[in-house]
């Protein structure tokens, strides 16, 4: 089976735009680019970039056959089917397992997003139309959170059986990897000009 992921659309496409600029900046940088300037300027690129990738394009929810695997900002959990106790939703979804709790960077039900849903429910319930008026009942003033929420704790139900692994929190080797890289171009640039 697939791994199912859900993140936030709208970081992630903001994400990969920032990846194609800096792409192109950096071939602009090595092309045109003057010492020491070009390499300044190639640090603060490497140090937003760094951010970009660990804010932007690393999150994410993974539900796979054994488990969820939650992808933050610098940490990665597993929580196995079989170990969900419970997924709720504040303005982060929140995984409790045992004495563990994990909050999912994303995707985050803001309160924009929140009164914006309620007033979608709210105006639907007012229609004329039963079918409107029905889908506002079934939906509420639910967010892409609470939908990922619901879907977890629906997969953890029914993948009981197939779990595998245990719950573990552990440090994210490719975020480190990133923000080490960031630094490593920033002592560089301090050092060479």
């Amino acid at each position: 089976m697939k791994p199912q992921v859900f993140r936030s659309k709208v970081a992630w496409l903001l994400g990969w735009a920032w990846m194609l600029f800096a792409a192109w900046n950096v071939w602009d940088l090595t092309a045109h680019g003057r010492l020491p300037s070009a390499l300044i300027a190639g640090a603060v690129l490497g140090v937003i970039t760094a951010l970009v990738f660990v804010m932007a394009l690393r999150p994410a929810v993974v539900a796979e056959e054994g488990g969820v695997r939650v992808r933050n900002v610098f940490r990665n959990a597993y929580i196995p089917w079989n170990g969900v106790d419970d997924v709720s939703v504040t303005n982060a979804i929140m995984i409790a397992s045992g004495d563990t709790t994990v909050r999912c960077w994303a995707p985050q039900a803001t309160a924009r997003e929140r009164v914006r849903a309620a007033g979608r429910a709210a105006k639907a319930a007012r229609s004329a139309n039963k079918a409107e008026r029905a889908a506002a009942e079934a939906v509420g003033a639910r967010t892409h959170a609470d939908w990922v929420a619901d879907q977890l704790t629906e997969m953890s139900r029914s993948r009981r059986e197939s779990s595998s692994g245990e719950t573990g929190v552990t440090w994210s080797p490719s975020a480190l990897a990133a923000v080490a890289a960031a630094l490593a171009l920033v002592v560089a640039a301090f050092a060479l000009s």
